[in-house]
């Protein structure tokens, strides 16, 4: 469904180098792509979604080239949610869902009974029903991610690429939302996560690419790409491996370094 060969991006204040040689996101997984800060997996995002061209490279959505499709046609097809999310204007939590079906509008854009369904939908996917009338300048920043997640699910895309998107969501939430990408990608969605939560990531992808310095170290199922000479190698020595008890999946834990005291 999105294909992306041959990537090569850098930013002309650096020497830092993107070089991604292949990357594809199928219909039915989750990919979770995590590594230590200047990594480059937001730019990877960026890049993947179409907000950034790359220098090099070709992205493939569904066999066409992504740079050659209009806004409109690609927001039917993919929903991309930024690390950071605003608005110019002080819309209220239904509005900014609505928003998301603007790409399937025809005319003026208004919403037909089928928008207004889905808009429904995707408040209740969120848990957000409760806070639709609420403005953004009254949401806490929890809030404010499920109100943007509400509107890129009511997009309808076939791929799903979001940045850091529990970042701001208590445990609870942040085990609902990976919840929610497992139901969806059942459904057929295709789905890449940037994430620094490793147990989630492990927990709920069907994928792990671990990036360090602008290229991918490994990429592969959980079990094969969280090895603890590989944690070491880009976490450092001071992470413990371990397995979670009920899955079996690896799971990660800082090691407790005491202090000898005489």
């Amino acid at each position: 469904m999105l294909e992306l060969k041959g990537i090569q991006h850098m930013f002309s204040e650096s020497d830092w180098t993107l070089r991604i040689p292949s990357l594809e996101l199928f219909s039915g997984e989750i990919i979770s792509i995590i590594g230590p800060n200047g990594s480059g997996k937001s730019t990877l995002l960026r890049i993947a979604s179409g907000v950034i061209k790359p220098l090099k490279g070709t992205i493939l959505l569904n066999g066409k080239n992504l740079f050659k499709l209009k806004r409109r046609s690609i927001a039917r097809s993919l929903g991309y949610l930024p690390q950071e999310t605003a608005s110019l204007y002080d819309l209220t939590v239904e509005e900014v869902v609505r928003m998301g079906r603007y790409p399937h509008t025809q005319g003026l854009g208004t919403l037909e009974n089928i928008d207004c369904s889905i808009v429904q939908e995707c408040l209740n996917l969120t848990e957000m029903t409760s806070l639709k009338d609420r403005p953004l300048s009254r949401l806490s920043g929890g809030e404010k991610k499920r109100a943007f997640l509400a509107s890129v699910l009511a997009q309808k895309p076939e791929i799903l690429l979001l940045d850091e998107p529990t970042s701001a969501l208590d445990v609870r939430h942040q085990v609902q939302f990976f919840r929610l990408l497992q139901s969806l990608s059942r459904d057929g969605m295709g789905v890449a996560v940037v994430t620094h939560d490793i147990n989630l990531a492990s927990l709920f992808s069907d994928r792990l690419m671990v990036l360090s310095e602008g290229e991918p170290v490994v990429f592969g199922p959980p079990a094969e790409v969280l090895t603890a000479s590989t944690v070491r190698a880009v976490y450092g020595e001071d992470i413990l491996l371990g397995f979670h008890p009920e899955t079996g999946r690896p799971t990660i834990l800082p090691k407790l370094v005491m202090e000898n005291k005489e």
